[in-house]
């Protein structure tokens, strides 16, 4: 009998996920997207139960506060790592208007639904808006191709950070900048509480890890300016506050803002810069 290793484990538990279980498709989620969301006070302080646009525009506002952070220019040829169903992808083609955004997942299921669900914007932007099959971990690109990166909630599945973080260095140009957004721990004392916490860092699906290592690895892949701000209060509480009106009300995911308010888990936007170039005489 063949024994699974724990990566293959979590391979197929990701693939499932993301494949036929279609996670978009969860009450959690809205609009095509996958991630907790950045809320705004005013949906929270009003009382009134959120709706599904409100839910939505949570989503968007993410992308937004993300990418914000690359200065985009209409030159800008970026990447997103983990694009999922790539309506992410699709909304900084809209509102930001670089010359291109490529969107690269591990998930073919997904690409297709990317295909699908975006198509008015591939025949909009058949210039500027692609979708490639690929690993985070061996960007299928060669040197110095893009002039950003940027990720929203992805990083918690890709199994090597350090990997990850040499690989964005490798294709960005130099001084291309670099902003990411997930979740890590605040320190190493988190992932052992979030393990008995949380099912998805149990069972390996998130790789959680405290969000000083990541930047390490920043650096030493050769980033410089590499910074880290704390959004959690801005993303917590409005997930709790929506996963309280689905069918989740009484499930284990309700315990992220209680490892927040813990100290165990925080959302973080981690920015940085390619080296640049080295003058030559």
């Amino acid at each position: 009998m063949s024994e699974t290793s724990p990566s293959e484990e979590r391979g197929a538990l990701l693939a499932s996920m993301y494949g036929s279980e279609d996670l978009s498709s969860f009450s959690l989620f809205s609009g095509n997207f996958i991630n907790f969301g950045y809320w705004a006070d005013d949906v929270l302080a009003t009382g009134e139960p959120i709706t599904v646009d409100q839910r939505t525009r949570s989503q968007e506002d993410l992308y937004r506060v993300v990418v914000d952070q690359l200065d985009v220019r209409p030159d800008d040829i970026l990447l997103e790592a983990g694009c999922g169903i790539g309506v992410g992808t699709a909304l900084v083609v809209r509102e930001f208007g670089p010359a291109e955004v490529h969107g690269l997942d591990l998930s073919a299921d997904q690409l297709t639904r990317a295909e699908r669900m975006n198509a008015e914007e591939l025949h909009t932007y058949p210039k500027c808006l692609f979708y490639h099959q690929g690993s985070a971990l061996d960007l299928p690109w060669p040197d110095a191709s893009f002039t950003g990166i940027y990720s929203v909630e992805a990083a918690q599945h890709f199994s090597d950070l350090a990997t990850f973080a040499r690989e964005a260095h490798r294709v960005l140009r130099p001084g291309g900048r670099f902003a990411l957004t997930t979740f890590f721990t605040p320190d190493d004392q988190g992932p052992a509480h979030l393990a008995e916490l949380i099912e998805t860092v149990r069972d390996g699906v998130d790789a959680v890890q405290p969000v000083d290592s990541f930047t390490a690895d920043l650096t030493a892949a050769g980033f410089s300016d590499v910074r880290t701000e704390s959004i959690g209060d801005h993303v917590w509480r409005g997930f709790d506050t929506w996963m309280d009106q689905t069918e989740y009300r009484d499930s284990w995911g309700r315990n992220w803002l209680h490892a927040y308010r813990a100290g165990w888990v925080d959302y973080y936007l981690v920015t940085a810069r390619a080296a640049a170039a080295t003058a030559t005489r």
